[in-house]
């Protein structure tokens, strides 16, 4: 029952959130004055409409999407004499890129939103936590691992042991590379197996540098290969609760330095998301799924679920926080048909003029669109093969929460 009602809230705050991306968009135009014809959530068959005023509101069979129409978005669209003199193209430069960035913003208010309600509520991590790699103790370095993923047993001290380092150490830097958490010390030493690293080490307020020659192990990889991979002997010490509740008042400034980082994490999602597509083809087809692998609105409401199920809350809200992160970035991406697409229509037109005016041209016009329709329909395309890629995978082969 809880993980039916968590698939059925998360796929409502999916809705609500396209809902309010596209109410950013209509927000803003009637603010300047334009004219919204039709402000629709889904694609399809439409279920129900009404008509308020000059716009028509209404539901599509599938609420994954949705549409704000004003009159007037290019110098293309037929309008009535009653709507050209409201016509957006004819609006100033400034006004049109605030409309088309309307639902951007809208997604980012919400996600903040989001993320404040968790902060002053459940907590969220503290941005301020000291998560240097600290040594809770030494070891020796098993040379390999068995299948069943258990070390191998080995005997006598680690490279870190020998070279003197302790419980309570705190490694800050490996050749000079700054180290901020205990995840980069392994991933940086893992890739040195068999060379020797000048470790930063900081004890007792003393900071002083040891050499260690780093141990070549055997490891098995997530698709049950072997590699080799470098390892020193040391084990973490307990972070603590990484996680802080605030005030409502102090929750405003935690919550936009946590939303920075969740804009950077996402920023970087987007950079590797083509690279990580036929990975997901693959998982397709039966090939195991990186748990980093990109989820669709099927995956995302299932792990929406699954939360729910675990009561987990506050991560449910954070997971939709993330959602609106990544819609307001994506949708800044600078092809049509998507948001940032249209912006950058707005500024070419904006330096071609300036180009025009300093050899004595007069201005240009607004741009016809009808020479982007074939870049248009071909990224709209793409979206949609990708989408269904995705969706694919998330209904075959799903991720799912560990434990």
């Amino acid at each position: 029952m809880g993980y039916l009602l968590g698939v059925i809230l998360f796929a409502l705050g999916i809705a609500l959130t396209i809902a309010l991306h596209e109410a950013g968009h209509m927000g803003v135009a009637r603010l300047l004055g334009m004219r919204v014809r039709r402000y629709f959530i889904g694609f399809g068959p439409t279920v129900g409409q009404f008509t308020r005023g000059h716009t028509t509101y209404g539901l599509k069979a599938v609420p994954l999407g949705g549409f704000c129409d004003i009159a007037g978005m290019t110098a293309n669209d037929p309008l009535t004499p009653e709507e050209e003199p409201l016509a957006m193209w004819r609006r100033p430069a400034w006004q049109r890129i605030a409309v088309l960035a309307g639902g951007v913003v809208m997604n980012i208010f919400v996600g903040l939103v989001l993320i404040y309600t968790v902060a002053v509520s459940a907590g969220i991590p503290d941005p301020d936590i000291d998560l240097t790699p600290t040594v809770d103790g030494t070891a020796c370095v098993a040379p390999a691992q068995n299948p069943d993923g258990s070390l191998v047993p080995c005997s006598g001290e680690g490279p870190a042991a020998e070279a003197g380092i302790t419980a309570g150490d705190r490694i800050t830097a490996v050749d000079g590379r700054p180290m901020h958490t205990f995840i980069e010390l392994r991933d940086t030493v893992m890739a040195k197996p068999g060379e020797t690293v000048e470790l930063t080490v900081e004890r007792d307020g003393i900071t002083r540098e040891v050499a260690v020659t780093v141990a070549e192990a055997t490891r098995i990889d997530a698709v049950g290969g072997e590699v080799t991979v470098g390892a020193i002997g040391v084990s973490r010490a307990p972070v603590g609760n990484v996680f802080r509740s605030y005030g409502p008042v102090e929750g405003i400034g935690a919550s936009l330095r946590f939303a920075g980082l969740m804009f950077s994490g996402t920023v970087e999602g987007l950079k590797s998301f083509p690279a990580k597509i036929p990975g997901v083809a693959a998982a397709v087809f039966g090939e195991e799924r990186a748990q980093d692998s990109p989820v669709s609105v099927v995956g995302a409401t299932r792990i929406g679920g699954e939360l729910a199920e675990r009561s987990e809350w506050a991560t449910f809200l954070m997971m939709l926080a993330s959602l609106n992160f990544f819609l307001a970035l994506f949708n800044v991406v600078p092809l049509p048909p998507l948001d940032g697409g249209h912006i950058a229509v707005v500024l070419w037109e904006k330096l071609r003029d300036a180009v025009r005016r300093l050899r004595g041209l007069p201005s240009a016009g607004p741009a016809d669109y009808r020479g982007l329709m074939p870049l248009t329909y071909t990224v709209a395309a793409l979206l949609l093969t990708v989408g269904m890629v995705v969706i694919a995978a998330d209904v075959v082969n799903p991720i799912r929460l560990p434990g």
